[in-house]
This record gives C-alpha cells, sequence and structure tokens, in this order.
C-alpha cells in the first residue's frame, strides 16, 4: 500500500472505531504495515504516537458529549475505554486543563480534530541512497524491550548502561574479562542499533526489541545476549554524514516524509530496520561521521 494512503487509512480507521477497544496492531494490520515501521512512520509524519493521538481525540469527543448531552461522567468515562471515572477525570483534566464537571458547566474545550494528512514531496526520489539485495545474516547483541511513547528518551539510556557495564573495560585497552566483554570485541557489537517489532503481540503493538548489536561471527553466545537472524531480503541503504543523533534523526524523518511518499517503485516491508555507525573511524559527535539507516524495502 503507498504510503501516505496507508497513513490516511488508519487515521479514517481510528476515527470509525475511536469507542471501540482497538489496538495499535489491529490499526497496523489494516495497513498491512508491521507495528515497528507503522508506529514510527505515524509518529515522524504527524508528531503524535497513534497512542497519543487516539487519547487526545477521545478526550476531546467525550468533552463535546459533556457539553452537548445528559449522559452522566462515568458512562461518558466508559465509553471512551476508561476503567474508572478517576482514571478518565486525570486524563481529561491534563488534556484539556479542567475537570469534566467545569466542562459539563460551560467550561472551555482543547480542540482536538482529525488530521488531515498533506505532504509537498521535494525532490524525494532524488535522496542518496542505493537498493542493495543482502544475504541472510545473523547479529547479537543486548536487547531490550521499549514503548514508542517514551523510546527515544530510554534508548540512549539504555546505550549508556551498556557500555558502562560492558565496554568500559575493552575500551580502555584491556583484554576482556568476560564472555560479554568478549563477544562485544568479537563481532563488534555497536555497529548496529536495530529495532525490531518480533510479533508477540506483547502491549498491543505498542511496544518494541531494540537491540545494541554486531554481526555475529560465530562462537558462544554469554548470557544476557541473544542473536536474531535476518532473511535475505533487498534493503534501501541511505548514508548519513553528520554528527550523532541530530543527523540520523534527520535523515530518518526524511525518508517517511519524503522518500517513501515521493517512491514510485519501491515500499516498505520487513519487521526491523537497522542504523549502522561507523566503529571504527570518528567520533559520532564529529561534523564528517559516517552512519546510515537500513530498511527492507519490496517492489510495488
Amino acid at each position: 500500500m503507498e504510503w501516505l494512503t496507508a497513513i490516511r487509512k488508519s487515521i479514517d480507521y481510528i476515527e470509525t472505531h475511536l469507542k471501540e477497544d482497538i489496538t495499535v496492531q489491529d490499526i497496523a494490520n489494516q495497513v498491512f504495515l508491521s507495528s515497528l515501521h507503522f508506529q514510527r512512520g505515524f509518529l515522524i509524519v504527524t508528531g503524535y504516537s497513534v497512542s497519543e493521538y487516539i487519547r487526545n481525540r477521545r478526550l476531546y469527543l467525550s468533552a463535546i458529549e459533556l457539553k452537548q448531552t445528559s449522559k452522566k461522567i462515568i458512562d461518558i468515562a466508559y465509553d471512551y475505554g476508561y476503567e474508572t471515572p478517576e482514571s478518565f477525570s486525570k486524563a481529561f483534566t491534563r488534556f484539556h486543563g479542567t475537570t469534566p464537571i467545569k466542562i459539563k458547566q460551560g467550561g472551555h474545550i482543547k480542540t482536538f480534530l482529525p488530521l488531515n494528512i498533506k505532504i509537498t514531496v521535494h525532490g524525494g526520489n532524488k535522496m542518496d541512497y542505493k537498493i542493495t539485495k543482502m544475504f541472510g545474516f545473523k547479529v547479537i547483541g543486548f536487547a531490550k524491550e521499549f514503548s514508542f511513547d517514551n523510546a527515544y528518551e530510554e534508548i540512549p539510556k539504555y546505550w549508556d548502561e551498556i557500555c558502562q557495564k560492558y565496554a568500559a573495560n575493552v575500551y580502555a585497552g584491556n583484554p576482556p574479562k568476560t564472555p560479554q566483554e568478549k563477544a562485544l570485541i568479537d563481532n563488534c557489537i555497536g555497529e548496529y542499533g536495530i529495532c525490531i517489532d518480533e510479533g508477540n503481540g506483547s502491549c498491543d503493538g505498542r511496544k518494541f526489541t531494540y537491540m545494541i548489536a554486531g554481526k555475529y561471527t560465530g562462537g558462544e553466545v554469554p548470557e544476557g545476549m541473544k542473536l536474531y537472524e535476518f532473511p535475505q531480503s533487498e534493503w534501501a541503504v541511505f548514508d548519513c554524514i553528520g554528527p550523532m543523533p541530530d543527523a540520523l534523526q534527520s535523515l530518518n524523518t526524511k525518508i517517511f516524509k519524503e522518500w517513501l511518499p515521493g517512491n514510485p517503485e519501491y515500499e516498505i516491508s520487513g519487521n526491523a530496520n537497522i542504523e549502522w555507525y561507523d566503529c571504527v573511524n570518528g567520533e559520532k559527535t564529529d561534523a564528517d561521521y559516517h552512519s546510515a539507516i537500513w530498511i527492507p524495502v519490496k517492489k510495488k
């Protein structure tokens, strides 16, 4: 499905089912995308996470009902998926800046209308990328589950945690002391940052697995580490020059706002994407630091 068509269709589906117990995975299934790619693209294109958008729309419509109907607050809370009046009141007050009772008495409503997606493509098909067919390969590394709602804040902390716990000794020039340190050196762990939708239904598709990884060269898989295997597929490889993380974040935005909507030949596929970091040359803060984004694709 064409990228912007998928985003628009997802918004239409959300609007039709706002009073139902829909999940992010339900919505992703409607547009034939993995939960990972759908949520990442939705956030970049709209500026809202999927769950945030649904929550804001429900809170806006619930306020309209409070003003225009005689329904009780508790009934409206249940209609819009809140299990208790207290949880509804807390979320409502945080969003509107006032309580449900005051809105019912004539207070001001914070407006949040359905999104209308319009994107002007500026040379999206001329971005610096190449389509590469890769044989299947395995990666090894440290993995943790993250929520889409706070991943941008939490993943850098995870890198700091792993580096401090497993890399400080060997980065100081000392020989590895543990199996984890040996695996880190042998497999160049830290070369890849990988987001994976493992399709396990966890939290209704609102979470994903993130790996700090390297290409697996064989040998022991130490405790606390995991293997993941990518099948043979085609990848769109986007080179990036500039300091981290700003350069990669800017490139990511261009991919979803320009390249995907403007590319007539390829569409996103698979259930993962990879960020590649040059572990040999330069520092990540250098103006000429080299990195890349790899996205699995297929021909339309």
